[in-house]
């Protein structure tokens, strides 16, 4: 399921208020951003660690991590599908 935000963050996955998506003109190596109405993370979506600073609620920090271990082959696709091999 792709619901496009705009054409430059395509919105991966939705969730109870996470939102998984990457820029189209992302850069290497492949990864995927997780924004809240609060706060945001970045994981690596070769073996799903977090990138750089998450200022993300626990809770939603939690959530994202169970999603990212559920869905990251799918947003590993999606990242291919868009910029390539």
């Amino acid at each position: 399921m792709r619901k496009f935000h705009n054409k430059q963050m395509p919105t991966i996955f939705f969730y109870l208020g996470l939102r998984f998506f990457f820029f189209t003109n992302e850069h290497k190596p492949p990864h995927i951003h997780v924004r809240s109405s609060d706060g945001k993370a970045k994981f690596s979506l070769a073996d799903g660690s977090m990138m750089g600073e998450c200022t993300l609620k626990p809770k939603d920090l939690k959530k994202a991590k169970e999603i990212m271990q559920e869905k990251r082959e799918e947003f590993l696709q999606e990242w291919y599908n868009v910029h390539g091999e």
